[in-house]
């Protein structure tokens, strides 16, 4: 069986949410399955980088906020932009990974409920008690939760992926790796179609115009 892609997230990114539903369709069309991991992009972009956040930026703020808007209407991911400060996916993605080691099959629904609060409903997901919120609408028991949260080993946990994500060369989300090769971004998304159909990045120039859609 083939392994699964892997895509990196990291809930405050509109443009992993718009990813966590493109690259489940993608996977689904090529028969492959989709692991989630989360990342800190206030690790690799603000600490590693030294980058200040991408929006902030002169001239390419404007851009990326069109951008936005074009890939949510390409992808139809119906993103809306919330407007809270702070947004802070530290308990979020804690929640997440307790539930991938506890629970397995409700971490991914899980996270996609997160997606869904912040970037569809404009709800914050920042605290405890939002998380727990998520948790409940999928008859996660938040007792459980709250109490695995409060433990060193889920802080562990999230630290020891974030750091494997850094080693893997992971930057900004959402990435996508997949069959060795690792593509940043959902404008890369046919890139990666056309390498797990052909390990290759040779192509037809009609193959790629009829890949590229």
């Amino acid at each position: 069986m083939a392994p699964p892609i892997v895509f990196y997230f990291d809930f405050i990114s509109p443009y992993a949410c718009i990813g966590s539903v493109a690259i489940e369709r993608l996977a689904k069309r090529l028969g492959r399955d989709v692991e989630w991991r989360p990342i800190l992009i206030g690790v690799t972009i603000l600490k590693i980088m030294g980058m200040k956040p991408l929006p902030q930026y002169p001239l390419k703020g404007p851009y990326l906020k069109r951008d936005m808007e074009r890939l949510s209407e390409w992808f139809d991911v119906p993103i809306r932009p919330h407007g809270l400060k702070g947004i802070n996916s530290l308990l979020a993605s804690r929640a997440f990974l307790h539930l991938r080691e506890a629970e397995g099959g409700r971490a991914k629904p899980f996270a996609q409920a997160i997606f869904r609060r912040l970037w569809i409903e404009g709800k914050d997901i920042s605290q405890l008690a939002d998380v727990l919120d998520v948790a409940s609408s999928l008859d996660i028991d938040p007792a459980g939760l709250e109490a695995a949260l409060s433990t060193e080993r889920s802080k562990e946990m999230l630290r020891n992926v974030v750091d494997a994500g850094v080693e893997a060369g992971v930057f900004g989300v959402p990435t996508f790796h997949a069959d060795g090769e690792l593509f940043w971004g959902n404008d890369h998304l046919w890139m990666l179609e056309h390498w797990l159909q052909h390990h290759s990045f040779k192509h037809e120039r009609n193959e790629l115009a009829s890949d590229h859609h």
